[in-house]
């Protein structure tokens, strides 16, 4: 496949109007438009995320090989179901399998949970708990957009399987839980 941008400004959309990969026009506040600015967002985390882990780790590969998963969601969610649908590229299973054999893992060298884990810690875990909050905002509105079109399922498992990947990730960071924040209860705080 080869991509070429000729021009950044199309002035297309300048009436809150925009093409989907099918070339139908939606408005920019629709379930699917909000659904793949969700995706993007989280991209976008993942990319700062990135900046704070080592460029040549085995952590920095396995980052940018889920942003390259994230554009591939994003082309999924940008192909409507219909006539045209047969060029789309879909999510595989395939691709929901490997993400859980890192989230496993990574769990593995955990220490074992004793309490609700709070966001925090290193730059590098306080990035993968805002990408895990992220995946949970996106999560929500592809759900939102699958009430209303019909959406790859292998988007929503993927989404679900993200948000605990960011959650090992994030213990990971901070040295295999370790050094999670946790949660003490108000109770054991003495607070009311």
């Amino acid at each position: 496949m080869s991509i070429r941008i000729d021009r950044v400004v199309t002035r297309g959309g300048d009436a809150g109007q925009t093409s989907l990969g099918d070339g139908s026009r939606v408005t920019k506040d629709s379930a699917r438009i909000e659904a793949m600015g969700c995706l993007d967002e989280l991209n976008a985390v993942v990319g700062l995320l990135r900046s704070h882990v080592a460029a040549e780790s085995a952590d920095a590969t396995q980052l940018a090989q889920l942003q390259n998963w994230l554009f591939d969601m994003g082309a999924d969610l940008c192909q409507p179901e219909g006539p045209k649908a047969h060029k789309a590229s879909r999510l595989s299973g395939e691709t929901v399998v490997e993400l859980e054999v890192w989230v496993e893992q990574l769990r593995q060298a955990q220490a074992p949970l004793t309490s609700f884990v709070l966001p925090g810690g290193t730059q590098a875990a306080a990035w993968a708990h805002l990408a895990r909050t992220q995946t949970r905002t996106t999560e929500r509105r592809v759900v939102a957009l699958a009430r209303e079109e019909a959406v790859n399922p292998e988007l929503l498992k993927m989404l679900n399987r993200l948000s605990d990947y960011f959650f090992v990730l994030a213990r990971h960071f901070n040295q295999d839980g370790k050094t999670d924040l946790v949660w003490t209860p108000a109770a054991q705080r003495g607070a009311v």
